[in-house]
């Protein structure tokens, strides 16, 4: 069977399943076990037996729709890659203009600007900061020990402080310190269970996922945190469903005492509401 022929009969049997982006996972499958780049597969890949194999149990595991990520063992996030695999949330691309906005206003906030990632998961947003803002301080905190254990491992030498514990009442120690507060938390409202995908529901963990029955309790107590953390006119950048353009931002603008500025939702690049952004007032 050649290249094509595996990679034809491999994207048939995950289309079959459900998965959305079959050739490109049978792409990266292939591409994972022969070590060929994915634009070289049709042309050079030759797997041996054992690669054969290899190859056809991930398409079935893909297949019954375990994550790609978990398969491969990392994901791509910005410029880095992360380890994940079972017990972690896996970073998503449209998390990567949240880290971008984070990382600007990083930048924009003094030569050692202090960045508090709640809610940090695998580490995707902290990694991402340190890497691209070496001269930020930044701290993490993560409650799922799973995760947390990822995180550790993604973080391991950067500099990073990074936390285990709850992010409604985690660092205490830098209360009105912060420049930047960032959080991508869980916003799924309990019922919405059946139209989530199986890679997420089954394979996410709960804690990443779900945030009461209109998905905003997470992001209530991030509102809170950041408002004790942060400095004045420091910034705070939360990411929301897109079902949540409205109610999320309404969080920051109907607060007591009037205590953020400029309260402003941003798109995804789909055009779909993603993240929403304050300043807190002097």
């Amino acid at each position: 069977m050649t290249p094509r022929q595996l990679l034809e009969e491999a994207t048939t049997t995950l289309e079959a399943n459900g998965v959305e982006s079959a050739r490109h996972d049978a792409e990266m499958l292939l591409s994972h076990v022969t070590g060929i780049a994915r634009s070289m597969l049709a042309l050079t890949a030759r797997p041996n037996p054992l690669q054969l194999t290899a190859f056809r149990d991930l398409v079935t595991a893909r297949a019954s729709r375990i994550p790609l990520q978990h398969l491969l063992g990392s994901a791509a996030f910005r410029h880095v890659d992360l380890e994940v695999g079972p017990g972690v949330f896996v970073p998503r691309a449209e998390t990567e203009l949240l880290a971008g906005w984070a990382i600007d206003a990083a930048r924009n906030s003094g030569p050692a600007p202090v960045v508090v990632d709640l809610c940090t998961g695998s580490g995707a947003i902290a990694l991402s900061i340190v890497q691209e803002c070496p001269s930020a301080r930044v701290h993490a905190v993560e409650l799922d020990e799973r995760a947390f254990g990822w995180a550790l491992r993604n973080l391991d030498g950067t500099g990073v402080d990074l936390r285990l514990g709850d992010a409604a009442d985690a660092f205490g120690d830098l209360n009105g310190t912060v420049d930047v507060v960032v959080a991508n938390p869980p916003y799924i409202p309990l019922d919405a269970w059946e139209s989530v995908a199986p890679e997420v529901r089954d394979h996410d963990p709960a804690l990443a996922l779900w945030s009461g029955h209109d998905g905003l309790d997470a992001i209530r107590a991030i509102e809170a945190t950041a408002q004790r953390l942060l400095k004045p006119g420091g910034v705070v950048g939360v990411e929301h469903a897109d079902a949540q353009g409205e109610s999320a931002p309404a969080i920051f603008s109907e607060a007591a005492d009037g205590r953020w500025s400029e309260v402003r939702d941003h798109e995804d690049l789909a055009g779909r509401p993603r993240y929403v952004t304050a300043v807190k007032r002097a």
